[in-house]
């Protein structure tokens, strides 16, 4: 009996565990038909494979949500109706682009933008950015995502955006990152400008306070030999990738 009872718990919890995130891929996945979205973005979708990796990062439909470096807002047009009745969306830092294309829009009412005074600078002769931020505007967040963005920063850049990462989520917050593989402890060259050793950024991440408690494999591309501009031809659009997930364990 107790074996039993023992088996009916676990088979309960992995049913409640599907139940919760049932509602929040009904939204992506109507996020992801939406009018807002054009014809490339959707063609993309199964190269970036949202749904999927938005469920392993454990997105729910109810969080509180920073997405930094949105670009021309392709992530974003899906995050922000997601969490739009019951949670909150936030853009932060290099914001331009993905407001002036939603704000406003049905669906983007409760956007909100943060950290818009921040500083990204280039130095002269280098192909890097540097971060100056004292923080994103943010507390208690449940998530921070980072879709291929952490290449564009130095050291001293990362570690700012580690460090304001971390104050800004809750305790069990989740970081999640995502990014182009590079070779382990390979010099920077032109060829491997835009990726990251994934080995280099799990250690930046812990030693600004967070956990890796979980990757995945749903972007490992076995024909890239990382060994091109994620750009060129042969690449772009099959890169392989790193998908990381950290956690905020600290209840500071």
């Amino acid at each position: 009996m107790r074996i039993l009872f023992s088996l009916f718990l676990l088979v309960g919890a992995a049913t409640l565990g599907a139940d919760d995130f049932s509602a929040t891929r009904e939204k992506i996945i109507a996020a992801m038909g939406a009018d807002i979205r054009s014809a490339e973005e959707r063609a993309r979708d199964l190269e970036r494979l949202p749904l999927e990796t938005l469920e392993f990062f454990g997105l729910r439909d109810d969080m509180k949500v920073v997405e930094l470096l949105p670009g021309g807002g392709w992530y974003s047009s899906i995050l922000a109706p997601v969490v739009a009745e019951k949670g909150q969306f936030y853009l932060a830092l290099g914001t331009d682009r993905a407001k002036s294309r939603l704000a406003g829009n049905p669906g983007f009412e409760r956007l909100q933008v943060v950290a818009e005074d921040v500083t990204i600078t280039r130095l002269e002769n280098s192909i890097y950015y540097s971060l100056d931020a004292s923080g994103l505007g943010v507390s208690d967040a449940d998530i921070v995502f980072t879709f291929r963005n952490y290449h564009n920063f130095n050291a001293q850049g990362r570690a700012t955006m580690n460090r304001i990462v971390y104050d800004a989520l809750k305790p069990g917050g989740i970081y999640a990152v995502v990014d182009h593989t590079r070779r382990h402890m390979e010099p920077d060259s032109p060829e491997n400008r835009r990726r990251v050793d994934p080995v280099l950024a799990i250690k930046e991440i812990q030693a600004a306070g967070f956990e890796l408690v979980d990757y995945s494999d749903l972007h490992f591309r076995a024909d890239d030999e990382l060994r091109y501009e994620v750009g060129r031809r042969s690449v772009t659009g099959n890169s392989d990738r790193f998908a990381l997930k950290f956690v905020k364990r600290n209840a500071d």
